[in-house]
């Protein structure tokens, strides 16, 4: 089989990246285990006692992983042999290391049946994939890739399917990623505090948050929010119909993603809280854009991309946060998503300066498209 650059390879490889976030976060207190030498640091203890959560979540977390290595090892060209053997051992060495490494966090706890699970889980995945493989599965997704997407699509596909990840964490304006530089700024006059290079009372007006943007600003943040996207949708669509189906596609996800995320913090009966009047005209408009600019050329809505993306970081850098958003955002980081908090916090972070870079590539690519 000819070797091609996989989709599956890139989520793969974000998934055992948000694996190891996940499982070391706060990534604080490191420290050698008192008294243990390198054999205890080695050998992983078996729990005391056991939650029917911990067996489900440590089961179920590596099953996407597993099934992931084995579908990008198959598709890439390499054998059934190959594949199978990497999709069980290297999602079981991972969980090996991490497992390890949880030694030298005084807030996690090592354990040999999380181990045992993660690496079923692991072999549960590359079970289904080989069945999904068996049925022609992998086959009829490369066929149907070939119908909506050309050709070297894989970054911005996974990029697309990141997106709803990054939703998932709380943000202060509905479908608003990218709102890092804030956080840099505290990051940065803590790591000054008590240097010669100290703010001093420029900090104060560095920390403090600005006023609320106007509700022109906040529906054109949600504008460019939905947007981003659906321009990185249509910079790798083949043309026809299919564009304008994606787009929908687009706006149905990220509406049921803020959904979700607002049900999960506040409730169910409150899914629909953030659809204020400038969501609903922020929607509106960006999804009428987005419409419009299914019939521009490929390149031409990656270069709108570029365009937007950059707008959409310098909106919600200003935004500043609510009570409301600080009230959702404290439920993450204490309450029951805090495994799940700093994984889709990253991606929402990082999503729109990744989105940059490989739109930044797709411009300056020499294809015709």
């Amino acid at each position: 089989m000819r070797r091609r650059r996989s989709l599956a390879s890139l989520l793969a490889l974000a998934y055992g990246l948000l694996a190891v976030y996940a499982s070391l976060y706060p990534f604080t207190g490191w420290r050698w285990p008192p008294g243990a030498g390198l054999v205890e640091v080695l050998r992983l203890p078996w729990p005391r006692y056991w939650l029917a959560f911990d067996v489900s979540s440590n089961l179920l977390a590596y099953l996407p992983l597993g099934g992931l290595l084995f579908a990008a090892l198959v598709r890439s060209g390499f054998g059934l042999r190959w594949a199978l053997l990497a999709g069980l051992l290297l999602p079981s060495l991972l969980s090996f290391l991490i497992e390890t490494l949880q030694h030298f966090l005084p807030s996690r706890v090592p354990s040999l049946a999380d181990w045992a699970l993660n690496t079923a889980g692991a072999a549960l995945g590359v079970l289904l994939g080989l069945l999904v493989h068996a049925l022609g599965g992998m086959e009829r997704w490369q066929t149907l890739r070939d119908r909506w997407f050309v050709p070297s699509s894989a970054g911005a596909l996974a990029l697309l399917l990141l997106w709803p990840v990054g939703l998932l964490f709380p943000a202060p304006v509905p479908l608003g990623l990218g709102q890092v530089l804030p956080r840099l700024r505290e990051w940065l006059i803590l790591a000054l505090e008590d240097t010669p290079w100290e703010l001093g009372h420029a900090a104060a007006s560095l920390a403090e948050p600005g006023r609320a943007l106007p509700p022109g600003l906040e529906a054109l943040t949600i504008a460019l929010g939905l947007l981003a996207p659906c321009l990185l949708a249509l910079a790798v669509a083949m043309p026809g119909w299919r564009k304008l189906g994606l787009v929908l596609g687009a706006a149905t996800l990220g509406v049921c993603a803020t959904a979700f995320s607002a049900a999960m913090s506040f409730g169910p009966q409150h899914a629909l809280a953030w659809m204020t009047g400038p969501a609903q005209w922020g929607l509106a408009f960006g999804g009428l854009l987005a419409v419009l600019l299914c019939w521009v050329p490929a390149r031409a809505a990656a270069a709108l991309g570029l365009i937007g993306i950059t707008a959409l970081i310098a909106l919600v850098s200003v935004a500043p946060t609510d009570p409301y958003f600080a009230q959702n955002l404290a439920s993450w980081e204490q309450g029951r998503f805090i495994r799940f908090h700093g994984v889709a916090q990253w991606v929402g972070w990082l999503w729109p300066f990744m989105s940059l870079l490989w739109l930044l590539g797709r411009v300056s690519r020499r294809d015709p498209a």
